[in-house]
């Protein structure tokens, strides 16, 4: 049988690459909901930095974006106490049981995934892309997750952890729990400010695209107030509006404040006025979070990660050998 959760709370599984600038769209659409979940349900949450490699990195580069990345975590509330945290090269059964699982994957159902094929149409292809989905399942299914928080483009990823999951189940045995994805609405998906149809990016081409975690005051401002806007001038929540409406999304998410209070307050205001405010809004969110983050000194997160990793490794060990036995490895 698969395994169950020790103190029967479901369980949650996320991560984040350590590659580009983390920006609202991460903290929004992903962070921000891991700190409330991680009190309702058992949470893993880990750096994914084989999943990072898939493309080119500067070796040192990557290193240092591994911390940075576990440093917002912490600054943003994700509490070791309360979830495991950890570097997903750190525990070498994510790898394992990625192979086991290539080998029940048909080429057909990766080259069918979206990112790969928008990836793969602008330059050369290598096998890790193309596998990128069998080590997302192995991530997952690795801790018997019951549910995945992730964006709306994410949902494919789902589907497919979702499809190896019961496959293998199939073929040998109810061995893993086949997970659901956890979604919130506002937070789904935040747009880039240079274009409302796509999402907020890492890799845009542009920086006006998005707002970085680390970007400082000045910064924010002159991104906000060259923002994209709708044509008319008041400031109404609709989806026939798409880049106000992400505009006010990152307002409500950043103040709590509901999207018609937002509409009530600038009813007799213009465009001007709503940027500048949500200016204030996004600054009076980043400073104390950019206080927090430089707080943190290297070695103070490289042993919480470090711990992290040995908590889970127990979970992750068992469910490999429960997997190896199931397909006929010699333990």
């Amino acid at each position: 049988m698969a395994s169950q959760i020790s103190n029967g709370a479901r369980r949650i599984f996320s991560g984040i690459q350590p590659s580009g600038n983390l920006h609202l769209g991460n903290y929004l659409g992903a962070i921000k909901n891991w700190v409330k979940l991680q009190d309702e349900y058992d949470s893993i949450f880990c750096v994914v930095d084989l999943h990072a490699i898939t493309v080119p990195q500067d070796p040192e580069k990557l290193r240092q974006q591994t911390l940075e990345v576990a440093k917002v975590y912490l600054a943003s509330g994700i509490d070791p106490e309360k979830c495991s945290l950890f570097v997903q090269s750190h525990v070498s059964e994510h790898t394992e049981l990625m192979w086991i699982l290539n080998t029940i994957t048909k080429i057909a159902e990766l080259e069918r995934m979206t990112q790969f094929k928008d990836k793969s149409a602008k330059s050369g292809v290598d096998a890790g892309l193309l596998n990128y989905p069998v080590l997302m399942a192995a991530d997952i299914i690795l801790y018997d997750t019951n549910l995945v928080p992730v964006g709306k483009d994410q949902l494919q990823h789902i589907e497919i952890t979702r499809t190896l999951a019961n496959r293998f189940n199939k073929k040998f045995g109810d061995t893993f729990v086949v997970p659901e994805p956890y979604i919130t609405k506002e937070g789904m998906r935040i747009m880039g400010l240079d274009d409302p149809t796509k999402k907020m990016s890492k890799s845009a081409a542009s920086d006006y695209n998005y707002i970085a975690l680390t970007d400082d005051e000045e910064t924010v401002r002159r991104k906000i107030k060259k923002a994209v806007t709708d044509s008319g001038s008041e400031i109404v929540y609709s989806g026939d509006r798409p880049a106000l409406m992400n505009l006010i999304n990152i307002y409500s998410l950043l103040s709590d404040m509901p999207t018609k209070e937002i509409e009530e307050k600038f009813k007799d205001k213009g465009y001007a006025d709503f940027k500048a405010d949500l200016a204030d809004v996004i600054v009076n969110f980043l400073k104390p979070l950019q206080e927090k983050i430089a707080d943190l000194s290297d070695e103070k997160v490289l042993e919480i990660l470090k711990a992290g990793a040995k908590k889970v490794q127990p979970i992750a060990k068992a469910k490999l050998n429960e997997v190896k036995k199931k397909i006929g490895f010699i333990l």
